[in-house]
């Protein structure tokens, strides 16, 4: 070997080490050992993984709402929300395959045919300068070329495509999960609202008897005017409750309808008045739950490729290498074409490198090192919100189930004064203004205590979108 041959292949080393990717390093967290508000328990963070699957595909069906099922599965199969976010996975994936396509050799062909005239005074004419006017031109050619990817650049540009598809499979998966929940949401909202349709149509039929009877003891003398307009003006305002109630249901079927991708003018949902289910949460949920949000998953998989991407920006201070060849037949005569006397070609490597760009590739390189900071900044921001979430939610959960117990006793207290108060009023020892304070504060326990629990339900649903999915049932069933 010669001695230029050998300082070439020693600086070629030389400059691969130097050429080393970067390696992915992920910000340091510091999570709490276990979730402040769930109330004992222990846990560990576990970092995100795109590929864990959720253990509990179907979390919603633990309502007891046969109606959501239909509806879920139909939200899987038309939400033209969920189709654009597939859309935007699929486009991730075939830029992955074009990236993947760089690595392989590239092969291109050509045939040109032409009839040519040169001029006569032509300097160097093409046959010489007896060669005729006129003459014909073919070429059959193949060109090949394929880029020694000494410095990585292929190979780090392959990499962030992947880690780019990833993170896109990953947003798919969230998008899925939002939309679940969206729609448990919408439709427990809905339920909330049968319900209270409910309890203000009891309230209407109540507030008429009772109107009915202040009318009778109206007409005998015995009740006074302002008592029979206390009792109207009460139907009227569980009247109007009414209609506001069933307006909001309205919209929210409607909503309902948005999410499944049906024509709201078509789509239709029974009221449902049946108490649901609300999920047992297990005490003490382990934050490693935290590794299944899609959204922590896809946020690190877009500090992989912009470390990936950085990489690339690095190897431009490096020469190219690419190895190339080209042969085929040439003639100007086209019945003699494919014969050997045309056949020319040509092989040989070729490189290239930049000497002066004025600053070109050193600010690419910081301005590719900003958005993977940026990047690894939005990783940090996701982890610190889905605790929050998981903490709000938590909590909102607890204090409702406290509320509600506390509500529920309000509606029997109001009960038993309602009694009274009626008893009192029929036997002349009281005015109609204890009846109605007595049924006002009646139908408001009982409504709120209807919110409360409806609330609870969806602080569930939250809870369930916070922790990536939901948890595993007791009796491990899906």
């Amino acid at each position: 070997m010669s001695p230029m041959a050998a300082a070439v292949l020693v600086l070629m080393a030389g400059l691969t080490g130097c050429a080393q990717a970067p390696r992915t390093k992920m910000p340091a967290m510091d999570p709490a050992p276990a979730f402040k508000e769930a109330r004992g328990g222990e846990s560990s963070w576990v970092t995100a993984s795109a590929e864990a699957p959720l253990t509990w595909d179907g979390w919603w069906k633990a309502y007891g709402d046969e109606d959501l099922d239909r509806l879920e599965q139909q939200l899987i199969a038309n939400s033209p929300d969920l189709g654009a976010a597939l859309a935007r996975y699929d486009q991730a994936r075939a830029a992955t395959e074009t990236l993947r396509a760089v690595q392989s050799p590239t092969v291109n062909s050509s045939l040109n045919v032409t009839r040519n005239r040169q001029s006569e005074r032509r300097p160097l004419r093409v046959l010489g300068p007896t060669s005729p006017d006129w003459y014909n031109s073919a070429t059959l050619g193949l060109d090949a070329s394929f880029e020694l990817d000494l410095w990585g650049r292929v190979r780090q540009q392959v990499a962030a495509g992947v880690a780019t598809e990833a993170a896109s499979q990953a947003d798919l998966a969230a998008a899925r999960l939002q939309l679940q929940a969206q729609l448990a949401d919408t439709v427990m909202a809905l339920r909330g609202l049968d319900r209270d349709d409910t309890l203000l149509k009891e309230a209407e039929e109540a507030y008429g008897k009772a109107l009915d009877l202040v009318q009778r003891r109206h007409g005998a003398g015995i009740s006074s005017g302002l008592d029979l307009a206390r009792a109207q003006g009460q139907l009227e305002a569980a009247r109007s409750q009414r209609q506001q109630s069933q307006a909001q249901r309205a919209v929210l079927e409607h909503a309902i309808a948005a999410l499944v991708g049906a024509n709201a003018s078509a789509f239709d949902m029974k009221p449902r008045t049946e108490e649901l289910r609300t999920p047992v949460v297990p005490v003490g949920i382990p934050s490693t739950l935290l590794q299944r949000r899609p959204d922590i998953a896809a946020a690190q998989r877009r500090v992989e490729a912009a470390t990936a991407t950085l990489g690339v920006a690095r190897t431009a201070y490096y020469p190219s290498f690419v190895l190339g060849g080209q042969g085929g037949f040439q003639t100007s005569d086209l019945s003699r074409f494919i014969e050997a006397p045309n056949l020319f070609w040509a092989l040989g490597p070729a490189i290239s490198f930049n000497l002066l760009d004025g600053g070109r590739r050193k600010a690419e390189e910081a301005r590719v090192h900003a958005v993977l900071e940026e990047t690894t900044q939005r990783y940090r921001s996701t982890v610190l919100t889905a605790f929050q979430q998981v903490e709000d939610q938590l909590v909102l959960l607890d204090r409702y189930g406290q509320a509600l117990e506390n509500e529920r006793a309000n509606v029997a207290a109001a009960d038993r004064s309602l009694a009274l108060a009626t008893n009192r009023y029929k036997a002349g020892a009281a005015n109609y203004l204890e009846v109605v304070t007595s049924q006002t504060a009646g139908l408001t326990a009982k409504r709120s205590a209807n919110d409360l629990a409806t609330r609870q339900r969806r602080a569930s649903i939250q809870l369930i979108r916070a922790l990536g999915g939901g948890w595993p049932p007791p009796d491990g069933r899906s």
